[in-house]
């Protein structure tokens, strides 16, 4: 498995001469464990979560003159990064179907210890939402969202951002074999 380091990253983002492109640089670099645990709750695997992470900086760096100063760089780099995962995904069910999951069952390794199993199953769980869903209940439970902020990101509606996540939520009780929702994502941070 891959990990994204943040040297190689850092090393990969050029310095440019101004403090304003090195404060910009600094905040991409902070935000880059956020973008990894997103990106692996979208991404199936590992590799292509460093991918998305990497693309989307690159994306971030390339268009730095399209942010505004003084707005939620972290929302505006995941939105970055949902957009990408959602264009490799139609690329790629042009170019692979993988219906019955006979492939991607094939990739996976067994985790060694009770609480990879765990997380490998609630991964598997995620896996099996739909897509808007995952995100949402990914974006407020586990990357400490507000609904707002989540929908700012996603483009809809405060409303259906709280019933993704109830929906989410819900779905994910039943797979896991949980009677109670609750349990599932820490509602503390939920705005």
């Amino acid at each position: 498995m891959a990990l994204i380091s943040f040297e190689a990253v850092s090393d990969s983002i050029p310095r440019r001469e101004t403090l304003e492109d090195d404060q910009f640089r600094e905040q991409l670099i902070a935000a880059i464990p956020k973008l990894r645990a997103f990106a692996l709750s979208l991404a199936a695997h590992a590799d292509h979560a460093d991918d998305l992470v990497q693309e989307t900086l690159m994306k971030a760096w390339n268009h730095q003159d399209s942010f505004q100063a003084g707005t939620n760089i972290k929302a505006w780099l995941f939105t970055i990064l949902r957009n990408e995962y959602f264009s490799q995904l139609r690329k790629r069910r042009r170019e692979v179907e993988d219906a019955d999951g006979d492939f991607s069952g094939n990739l996976m390794t067994p985790g060694g210890q009770e609480g990879q199993l765990d997380m490998a199953d609630l991964r598997l769980a995620l896996q099996q939402l739909p897509d808007d869903q995952r995100e949402a209940v990914v974006l407020v439970g586990a990357s400490g969202f507000s609904y707002q902020e989540v929908a700012k990101i996603c483009q809809v509606p405060v409303g259906t951002v709280k019933s993704r996540v109830n929906r989410a939520r819900n779905k994910l009780a039943n797979l896991l074999g949980s009677e109670r929702p609750d349990k599932l994502p820490d509602d503390t941070n939920l705005g």
